[in-house]
């Protein structure tokens, strides 16, 4: 696993986490981790369990029991079920040799024979000779695939760890980014007497499942948060267990920057930023961090904001809509006693 620190590229601003390597879990863990939960045996191919599963999607062989195998894929657990034993049993014996010798041969991770069924032979003796994992379960095919899916999507997502932030806030998740010291762990420790939620703090361990991203916190920092000139602090023994929030979703990111003078700053809020988290893109809001601005009260109006746009409700897109609409009956002028909106940034 792999740690970022989500710090600025150009101008200091948060930039994404970039994807790391993909994943993989070995036939032999699948059966040390997931053995008892799928109550899978080995019935051949010891020598093989070094093999790797890389996706979660399983595999039915299908189409190649008929000798046609060009879209078998390593990395896929091929699943025999009900139907596969069946037409097997009613081919000839040396065609059923010859098609499950071609099928061992080709690139398998490995078989899992489903509902109890009786291994065939045939099968058995080339995954033996050919080193192919061949596992066996009495469960049904659709309940195995469901528990197997949920296992292998768990085991094989994509993780990394950031130096960040994170909360619930009004039920949203927001990732709270920036610059070591610039204060993201007082502004979370003000959310938090605001009576939202806590889920991790200084380093967020991110795993994506399939389209959504999820923050929790490692085991050791859990419920712990640091403040500088305090010290370390017990946040759920401070506040009481309603102050720790369980592992969210990240629905918006806050970067904090340092404010700059001359530096120009987003207005109106129409500009659509993004922030990259292995491979997924979440709506960004940099904010500017000075003397006087209650960074926690703006993120926890940035989160109501951002609650309303999943509503379907965005204020800013509303007035400039009005704002056109005023221009265009003006006939192209704004109307005495009616300013337009000024740019969506400005000069500090």
């Amino acid at each position: 696993m792999k740690r970022a620190t989500g710090r600025g590229g150009n101008g200091g601003g948060p930039k994404g986490v970039a994807v790391p390597a993909a994943p993989a879990v070995s036939v032999r863990q699948l059966l040390h981790e997931a053995g008892s939960l799928l109550r899978l045996h080995l019935a051949a191919g010891r020598s093989g369990l070094d093999r790797q599963i890389q996706l979660s999607r399983v595999q039915r062989p299908g189409l190649a029991l008929t000798g046609f195998t060009e879209y078998l894929r390593y990395g896929r657990v091929q699943i025999v079920g009900g139907s596969e034993v069946s037409y097997l049993a009613k081919l000839p014996a040396q065609r059923r040799r010859g098609i499950l010798a071609r099928l061992a041969k080709a690139d398998i991770t490995c078989f899992v024979v489903t509902k109890g069924l009786a291994v065939p032979p045939e099968l058995q003796a080339a995954a033996e000779a050919r080193g192919v994992p061949l596992l066996t379960s009495p469960l049904q095919s659709t309940e195995f695939i469901k528990q197997l899916s949920t296992y292998l999507d768990q085991r094989l997502a994509q993780r990394t760890l950031l130096h960040a932030v994170l909360l619930d806030v009004f039920g949203l998740g927001v990732l709270v980014v920036g610059e070591s010291g610039i204060g993201k762990s007082e502004c979370a420790l003000e959310l938090i007497d605001r009576g939202h939620r806590l889920v991790a703090d200084d380093v967020v361990e991110l795993m994506r499942t399939a389209d959504a991203l999820v923050g929790s916190s490692p085991d050791l920092t859990r419920n712990h948060m640091e403040i500088r000139g305090v010290g370390v602090l017990n946040i759920k023994d401070l506040y009481g267990v309603s102050s720790i929030g369980t592992p969210r979703r990240v629905e918006l990111v806050v970067g904090l920057e340092r404010w700059e003078t001359g530096r120009e700053y987003d207005r109106l809020g129409l500009r659509d930023e993004k922030f990259n988290l292995l491979g997924l893109e979440v709506p960004l809001i940099r904010m500017p961090v000075a003397p006087g601005r209650n960074i926690a009260l703006l993120v926890e109006v940035a989160a109501r904001n951002q609650l309303l746009k999943h509503r379907g409700y965005d204020a800013a897109r509303r007035l400039a809509e009005q704002v056109d609409a005023l221009i265009e009956e003006s006939g192209g002028a704004p109307q005495a006693g009616r300013a337009a909106p000024r740019s969506g940034r400005r000069r500090a």
